[in-house]
């Protein structure tokens, strides 16, 4: 079943438009990886679906509803959670008061969902009263992809979530990310790291230009051969 349908997306930032017709979505329970060179839009189109960059043309739909450039506090309540590049913890704040922060919006009993972000992010427990900005690189992207399933979301949006980490911590975040979509959650991630993300997608959208270039399952764009010469570095 569908959960995000977005289609004809054109726009981008002030008179610019980055984007032009793209679409993609994401079915309930889907890991699905946006990839493509720098400056392709990969990022942008995120941002739109999630109310961040206005569109000047296209539909966002989301588990049924329209939401085409609704605020970003919208998208949240409605069940999506996004986790930017950057600036994404506090870094003074201890581990377990990040997780909190990112509960800000519910007014129920928190528990339970601190317990399951520690169960998926075992060495977050270890480290529940350190402050975040000491931990190492990958332990810091845990508790930003933490923090944002204290909303309990339907889709969790990622971007760039293995950027400057080392190949262990890179592998680690990609096993979390499998562990939290084994859920039911539905991943929708940009990656630099294209050939690793795709392993772990169910299907993958290749961007170049702010359009569309290939879409296919994961397995089937890392077989592709122009795939493979042109984006995943041959």
């Amino acid at each position: 079943m569908t959960l995000l349908e977005a289609t004809g997306m054109t726009g981008g930032y002030g008179e610019m438009d980055i984007l032009d017709s793209v679409h993609m979505s994401v079915d309930k329970g889907e890991i699905v990886s946006i990839i493509g060179p720098n400056g392709a839009g990969k990022s942008t189109a995120m941002k739109a679906i999630f109310g961040i960059v206005h569109l000047r043309q296209g539909r966002v739909i989301f588990d049924g509803d329209d939401i085409t450039n609704a605020a970003t506090q919208t998208q949240v309540q409605r069940g999506m959670a996004y986790v930017p590049q950057e600036r994404n913890i506090f870094p003074n704040l201890s581990v377990h008061e990040n997780l909190e922060m990112g509960a800000f919006s519910r007014n129920d009993d928190i528990t339970a969902s601190l317990d399951h972000v520690y169960e998926l992010f075992p060495p977050l427990r270890e480290k529940m009263r350190q402050p975040a900005g000491e931990l190492s690189g990958g332990q810091r992207q845990m508790v930003a992809i933490g923090r944002a399933l204290m909303v309990t979301p339907k889709l969790l949006m990622l971007d760039e979530p293995t950027a400057g980490l080392s190949p262990k911590f890179m592998a680690e975040i990609f096993d979390r990310i499998i562990a939290v979509n084994s859920t039911g959650i539905g991943i929708l991630m940009v990656e630099q790291n294209a050939r690793q993300a795709l392993e772990i997608s169910h299907r993958g959208y290749v961007l170049a230009t702010g359009r569309n270039r290939f879409t296919d399952a994961g397995a089937n764009l890392l077989a592709n051969e122009e795939v493979t010469k042109s984006f995943l570095g041959g």
